[in-house]
This record gives structure tokens, C-alpha cells and sequence, in this order.
């Protein structure tokens, strides 16, 4: 660096020296902030990069998800459509009422059949 120094001061000679100097300083100080704005502009694209990359990674997921949850969905759809339909349906071993079947109430006795014993609350409404 001292032989630079020298060399220049021959050079140059003492009068410019200080303004070259000067110029010199802001034309390396113009470098360094161009350098580190490169240097800025390279992180921002590497993190914008990465970003990109974690949001298809994210949708990816949320679309496995959104599809897992429909397919849960319409399977809970079809079991309650099933249910539904069972409910809908008449049901096979249930007796269907005759009319002036004993247990419909309609015949002798009030619905009881014959030989069977009233009732205590039966007893004091008689």
C-alpha cells in the first residue's frame, strides 16, 4: 500500500492528489453498494425461490386434504342415505295393526284378552 501511495504522489503530484483520492473513494464506495445490492437482489430471488416452494408444498397438502375430507364426506352421505332409506322402508317384523286385534284396543275387554286379570287402576275405574 505504501508503494502505491508513493508511486501515486510521483505521479499525480501533490496538488491532485487529494481529488483523485476523492474520486477514487466514491467510485469504490459506488462499487460496494452496487455489490451489495447484486448481493441482495440474488438473496431476495433465493427466498422468493424457497417461498414458491413451500407454497406448492402447502397447496399440495391442503388439496390432499380438501380431498380426503370430500371422500369422508360423501361416504358419510351414502351411510346416512342407507339409514334413510332402512327408516323409509316398512319394516318387515313389525305386526301391522288388524283391526279388532286384541292389541289395538278395539276388542272385548278393552284390549285385554279374555281370561286375563284386570288391573289395580282398571279395578277402581269399574
Amino acid at each position: 500500500m505504501m508503494v502505491v501511495a508513493v508511486v501515486a504522489l510521483i505521479v499525480i503530484g501533490p496538488e491532485r492528489l487529494p481529488r483523485v483520492a476523492r474520486t477514487l473513494g466514491h467510485l469504490f464506495g459506488r462499487l460496494q453498494r452496487y455489490v451489495n445490492d447484486v448481493k441482495a437482489d440474488i438473496s431476495r430471488e433465493m427466498e422468493l425461490e424457497e417461498l414458491r416452494k413451500f407454497k406448492s408444498t402447502v397447496e399440495d397438502a391442503a388439496r390432499g386434504f380438501e380431498s380426503s375430507v370430500q371422500g369422508e364426506v360423501s361416504k358419510t352421505e351414502t351411510e346416512l342415505d342407507g339409514l334413510t332409506k332402512l327408516e323409509d322402508a316398512p319394516d318387515a317384523t313389525a305386526p301391522v295393526p288388524v283391526p279388532g286385534d286384541a292389541a289395538s284396543g278395539s276388542g272385548p275387554a278393552g284390549g285385554k284378552t279374555p281370561g286375563e286379570t284386570p288391573s289395580r287402576s282398571e279395578k277402581t275405574a269399574a
